[in-house]
């Protein structure tokens, strides 16, 4: 029974990594995917998508996020045994 929830999790999570990575925006929820938000006097861009129609998704957020991470915190370069290093 374990295994099966387990698997089954894993299935879901790893369809939605794929989801994310194929489409990674989604139609705002906000606005149904109109841009648009309907107010009583005039029609104004919604705030949430700023009238793109489109979202980005939850995983595809993190997934940028963590990259973003890495890329910060990687080095770009190989640092020369010859130079002297900045606390030396």
């Amino acid at each position: 029974m374990l295994a099966a929830s387990t698997l089954l999790i894993l299935a879901t999570l790893a369809g939605y990594a794929l989801l994310c990575a194929i489409r990674p925006f989604a139609v705002c929820r906000k606005c149904s995917g109109t841009g648009l938000r309907d107010a009583r006097k005039a029609m104004k861009l919604c705030r949430r998508c700023r009238g793109t129609r489109y979202r980005l998704r939850a995983g595809r957020r993190l997934h940028n996020a963590g990259r973003r991470l890495h890329a910060d915190g990687s080095r770009t370069h190989r640092i020369n045994d010859k130079e002297s290093l900045p606390w030396q």
